[in-house]
């Protein structure tokens, strides 16, 4: 019911709006919305089953509008696990996004890095996940549905794409395996070994559960990182989350500016583009 209350509040206020792409905002992605154009913003409290921002540099509010040759409905701020430890908070949201029309989620989070040569203020589009609390927000679901492939869970073309747009610009835009940490601690030392011994790239406390509940709506998904630390014992710093802050808003302009390029030049049906 939660989600057909939310998607009349917003067809109400934003009637003509056809958004085919959903945009979800981590930390240091939120000057994206600079770059919507015949904005209509809705505050989450407003939307029925949407979350209550608790997080610094989350800001809970819908923008519904355009960005380059396609109308996107952007939500700057998530909720993530740690905050109530469910890990479904945002499958109204995202049910919601994918019944006003949308087709694609594009995800943003702030990750630390688990590789030397992909160092603070980097840029790394997601090739895959590792699910390290093997948490699920389908648990509870009913149907052979549920059972969905996480094979290629981060759309081949979309990240071609976003290659492609990064060569372009002249920004270098890497490519890797995201670790999912439940948080809200960061991670030990010897956990960070243990991850870069499974393969992981980079590490942060979101978007695996978005992606799976995307994947089981039918969306494609692309994801992109804005590193902001290494993890832990592979450097002096200090981690915090004002860090994590102070590092995302020195790169934020150059993350927004190319993500904003990125979802802009989408052309639907996406295909490959040529190398």
């Amino acid at each position: 019911m939660s989600e057909l209350v939310a998607l009349h509040t917003i067809r109400q206020r934003a009637p003509l709006a056809r958004p085919r792409i959903a945009v979800v905002l981590g930390s240091g992605w939120s000057d994206l919305t600079d770059h919507v154009q015949e904005a209509v913003c809705i505050p989450y409290t407003e939307l029925d089953g949407f979350p209550k921002a608790t997080v610094a540099g989350h800001s809970g509010m819908l923008w519904v509008g355009q960005i380059g040759a396609n109308q996107v409905a952007v939500m700057s701020g998530r909720k993530h696990g740690y905050e109530t430890g469910e890990v479904d908070a945002m499958k109204t949201p995202l049910r919601v996004l994918q019944r006003l029309g949308c087709a694609i989620l594009v995800q943003t989070n702030a990750a630390g890095s688990l590789r030397t040569d992909m160092p603070p203020q980097s840029l790394m589009v997601l090739s895959d996940h590792i699910n390290m609390s093997q948490r699920s927000p389908l648990v509870g679901e009913g149907g052979s549905e549920r059972f969905v492939s996480m094979v290629d869970a981060y759309d081949p073309a979309l990240r071609a794409h976003a290659r492609h747009i990064a060569l372009q610009r002249g920004i270098t835009l890497h490519e890797g395996v995201y670790a999912w940490a439940f948080g809200p601690q960061f991670e030990t030392p010897a956990e960070i070994r243990m991850f870069k011994q499974l393969g992981a790239d980079a590490v942060g406390m979101s978007t695996v559960p978005e992606t799976i509940l995307a994947r089981h709506a039918g969306l494609r998904v692309l994801a992109l990182s804005l590193i902001t630390n290494m993890g832990a014992g592979l450097s002096t710093e200090q981690l915090s989350h004002a860090h994590t802050l102070a590092q995302a808003q020195s790169v934020r302009g150059v993350a927004s500016g190319l993500l904003a390029d990125i979802i802009g030049q989408i052309e639907l049906p996406l295909e490959m583009p040529e190398p």
